[in-house]
C-alpha cells in the first residue's frame, strides 16, 4: 500500500494549485472559500476565519453528501454565515467541492446575490480546469522535448 497515494493523486495536486490560484486573488474581508476535496482534506482561503465558523467535520461531510446525492449547489445557514456548496470538477478530475461562507445577517441577501455566487464558483471550476489543462500541455510538451532528445542522441 502506498501511503503517499493520497497525498500525489491527480486531485489533490489539482486542488492545491486551484486554492493558491484562487485564493491569492481573494480580498481580505470577502467570503471564505473551502476547497474540499473526495476524502474530506479542504483548504480554507482564511483558516483563521474558518475556524471561527465553527463547522464540523461532520456538517461538511453532510453537505458534500447532498451533492453526490444530486443536490447542486447546496444552501444552507450556519450561524451568521450563508453557506453554498457545489461540485468541483473538470474534464478529467473529480476534484471535489468547493464551499462559500458568505458573512450576512440577512439571509436574503444570499437569495438575492445567488447568481453571483454561482458566478465565483462557477469561475473556480473554469480555473481548475484551465489549470489542468495547463498541466497536461505541459506534461506533453515534456514527452516530447523528451523524444526529440532521444532521436538527436541516436542520431549522433
Amino acid at each position: 500500500m502506498d501511503i503517499y497515494n493520497s497525498l500525489f493523486t491527480a486531485g489533490c495536486v489539482l486542488n492545491e494549485q486551484t486554492a493558491r490560484h484562487v485564493f491569492e486573488i481573494m480580498p481580505d474581508n470577502g467570503p471564505v472559500i473551502v476547497i474540499i476535496d473526495k476524502a474530506g482534506h479542504h483548504w480554507p482561503s482564511d483558516t483563521e476565519r474558518f475556524h471561527k465558523l465553527n463547522i464540523t467535520e461532520s456538517f461538511l461531510l453532510s453537505l458534500c453528501a447532498k451533492i453526490d446525492d444530486g443536490h447542486e449547489p447546496v444552501v444552507t445557514r450556519h450561524g451568521e454565515y450563508s453557506v453554498v456548496v457545489a461540485q468541483l470538477a473538470t474534464d478529467r478530475t473529480n476534484c471535489g467541492y468547493v464551499m462559500m461562507a458568505v458573512d450576512n445577517n440577512e439571509p436574503e441577501s444570499t437569495l438575492v446575490n445567488f447568481d453571483l455566487i454561482e458566478i465565483i464558483l462557477n469561475q473556480i471550476g473554469l480555473i481548475a480546469r484551465l489549470i489542468e489543462k495547463n498541466d497536461l500541455l505541459y506534461e506533453l510538451q515534456m514527452k516530447q522535448t523528451s523524444l526529440c532528445g532521444r532521436n538527436q542522441q541516436s542520431r549522433n
